[in-house]
This record gives structure tokens, sequence and C-alpha cells, in this order.
């Protein structure tokens, strides 16, 4: 992915070529809305684009003679380095644990991002695509921090505050905002390769580790669930298209019946997220396709 936003330049092929575009990767030619009836009365059309002010906002900068800035491309260790992501996911992980949840700290955000990484490496996705969706993954669950409701659009701004004061790309932050925000059934949509593969990697995160209750006998079917998981592997075939969650079962703690009770919905989002990446969804319990 291409982390800079080109130069404006006029469009020489368009009717009114003394007006500017601004050509994206994502977007390609864009052409500014053209001035009021008033405007063009009044002879005010302005054929250049005035340098953007700092205001603290994702945005780039120009200086005197237009030359964008230049921004270093953050990474996933810059990200895990920063105070406010260890502390907010440390503390959200606090509060999941308090009103009994499996665990959303730093170990399912680094899991999550590991897994985000590697579905868009093993399909053929750029390696910065690939750093976005690892990014987003670790800050997927940072809006815990302020409540468990409403957290993916909390996570969402949050995400964007941080990622501004690192001075990240716009776009980036467009991409990892937006995936933080859609990684949650039943609202969540894989708007991009990005969103698809934290959606996949997140609910891949089924593990006896996760199991935050100290007390068996006060275990809900989220616990057992998650306690019965003695071992999973998500695989991807790039050559069958095929994304598989494979998973090893101790049903003497959870049924399957019980796994499918909770994970449907999450299971139907991975289907969604899948083929927006142009492949199916399968999951394997115990050797089994389910």
């Amino acid at each position: 992915m291409s982390t800079a936003t080109t130069e404006a330049k006029p469009a020489a092929t368009e009717p009114n070529a003394d007006r500017l575009t601004i050509e994206t990767p994502q977007t390609g030619l864009v052409t500014p809305p053209a001035p009021s009836a008033a405007e063009a009365r009044a002879g005010k059309e302005d054929t250049s684009l005035p340098p953007v002010p700092f205001l603290g906002l994702p945005t780039f900068q120009q200086d005197s003679n237009g030359a964008k800035e230049e921004r270093t491309a953050l990474t996933l260790r810059e990200i895990r380095r920063d105070n406010r992501v260890r502390v907010y996911i440390a503390k959200g992980n606090e509060q999941m644990q308090a009103i009994g949840y499996t665990e959303h700290g730093h170990r399912h955000a680094g899991i999550v991002a590991t897994i985000a990484r590697s579905i868009l490496t093993s399909l053929g996705h750029g390696e910065r695509t690939a750093e976005l969706a690892a990014i987003a993954g670790y800050l997927h669950d940072i809006g815990c921090v302020v409540n468990r409701r409403g957290h993916v659009e909390a996570g969402a701004l949050i995400s964007f505050s941080i990622l501004s004061d690192l001075r990240m790309e716009p776009l980036e932050i467009a991409e990892i905002v937006g995936a933080v925000g859609n990684h949650e059934e039943p609202d969540g949509v894989p708007i991009n390769p990005v969103a698809a593969a934290v959606i996949i990697a997140d609910k891949s995160d089924v593990h006896y580790s996760r199991v935050q209750n100290t007390s068996p006998q006060d275990y809900d079917i989220h616990d057992r669930v998650n306690g019965s998981v003695k071992k999973s592997f998500l695989r991807v075939d790039p050559e069958t298209k095929r994304i598989r969650l494979e998973l090893e079962i101790d049903i003497g703690i959870a049924s399957v019946m019980e796994y499918f009770e909770i994970f449907i919905t999450r299971m139907a989002l991975c289907r969604k997220a899948a083929a927006k990446l142009g492949c199916t969804y399968l999951v394997s319990i115990n050797g089994h396709d389910v």
C-alpha cells in the first residue's frame, strides 16, 4: 500500500483543464467541486491549493512551496511501545476480568496482530498492508478501557487520537480505524482486506489460556468453551483459497453444540471476511469439518 498522497496536478484531458485534481491510490483522480455560480461570475475560481495548516489532525503539512511533508511509516513495534497503548489495553483487560470476560489484554492483542499479518502475507498482499492489519489487530480491543458495550466505536476513536499524535499518514489511519470499528458482530463489516484479516484473527483466538476466571465451578458458557479448547490453529491455503480454523476440544468440558451456541454469529462474520479476501472459511473440530 502506498503511504504517500501524490501532489495535486492538472488533469489535461478534463474539460476544465485549469482546475486541479488530486490522485490517491484508493480513489484515483478526484476533481474538487466546481465553484458556485456566484463565484464563477465574479471570477473567483482559485486554481491553487493553499497550504494545509497543522491542527493536530491526521493531515499533511505543506511548506511555502507546496512540498509535502515526509512521514516515517509507523510499525507495530512502535505502536506497542507507546505508553498509552500499553496502559489502555492493560486497564481494559482489568475491566473485562472484573465483569467475568475472557482475556482481552496484551496476549490477545499480540496474537490477533500476528495472525492478521500472516493472513494477508499468505494471500499475497503487500508488506505494508499486512503491517497495517497487524497494527489494527493490536489496537482492536483498546476501547475496552471505556466499556465493553460500544468498545468498537471507542476503540476506533482512541486509535485515531493515538495514531494522529504519532503522525501516521491519514490514509493509513483511515484503514486502521475502519478495521477497529468493524471487528465485532453483529454490526461489523469486512470493508477492506485489513478489516477482514482482523475479524478472522480475532475470532480465531479461542483457547483455554484466555480464561481469567480462577473458579471452575463459576464458569459460564464462554469460560467452558474457551477452557475446552486445548489447541487452535488457523490454516490459510493460498492455492485452494481456504481459511480453516482447526480446534482440538475436550468435549468433557464443553460440547461442540455449546461452541456453536456462542460462536455461530462469529463464524458467519468470518465467512463474510474470508469472502472479502477471495476465500472460503471452514471450522474443523477434532479433525472433522463442521
